[in-house]
C-alpha cells in the first residue's frame, strides 16, 4: 500500500491557434509606423554624408563636440542606426500584412 496517491494526468486547456483578428485601424497604425521608421532610417543613412551635416546648432552650442561630430566613425554609426531603422520598418510592414 502506497501513501502517495496516484496522480491522474491532467489535460491543460488548449489555446486557440488561430491568430486574433486585427482591425483596420491597427493595421493602418502599423503601416504608418513602418513608413515613419523607414523615412527616419533613410534620413540617417544619407544625411551624415552631406554638406549640411556640419551646419547645425549642436556644433555651435558645444564646440568641444566638433571633433566627434565630424569623425567618420560617428557618421558611420549614424548610418548603421539608419540601417537598423530600415530593417525594423521592413519587419513591421511584413508583420502588418502577414496577420489578418
Amino acid at each position: 500500500m502506497s501513501l502517495i496517491p496516484e496522480s491522474q494526468p491532467t489535460l491543460a486547456p488548449q489555446a486557440s491557434t488561430a491568430p486574433p483578428k486585427v482591425g483596420w485601424r491597427t493595421r493602418v497604425l502599423r503601416i504608418a509606423l513602418a513608413l515613419f521608421t523607414f523615412e527616419i532610417g533613410v534620413f540617417l543613412i544619407v544625411f551624415p554624408w552631406t554638406e549640411n551635416w556640419s551646419a547645425n546648432w549642436v556644433q555651435n552650442f558645444t564646440p568641444q563636440l566638433q571633433n566627434l561630430w565630424m569623425n567618420p566613425s560617428f557618421r558611420g554609426a549614424m548610418t548603421g542606426l539608419g540601417f537598423v531603422n530600415v530593417y525594423i520598418a521592413c519587419l513591421q510592414a511584413v508583420y502588418s500584412f502577414r496577420r489578418s
